[in-house]
């Protein structure tokens, strides 16, 4: 594999480097951003994903006339 440099930790002949700092503060603001997507894009999709209401309703009228 690769260079033996740096620590690390040897299981079963496999050894797992240990991550640079970047590598570790890089994923976790990744991993952030897309909880915050992932919740953001359920409040505005969970309802219609969820059944709870069709994607057509609740955007109010938008002056297409009356509909009586």
């Amino acid at each position: 594999m690769g260079g033996g440099h740096g620590g690390g930790l040897t299981y079963k002949g496999v050894t797992v480097h240990t991550p640079k700092t970047w590598h570790t503060v890089t994923g976790k603001g990744l991993c952030a951003v897309m909880w915050f997507w992932i919740l953001y894009r359920a409040k505005q999709d969970g309802p219609v994903v969820m059944g709870w209401r069709h994607p057509w309703d609740g955007h109010g009228d938008h002056g297409h006339g009356d509909h009586h």
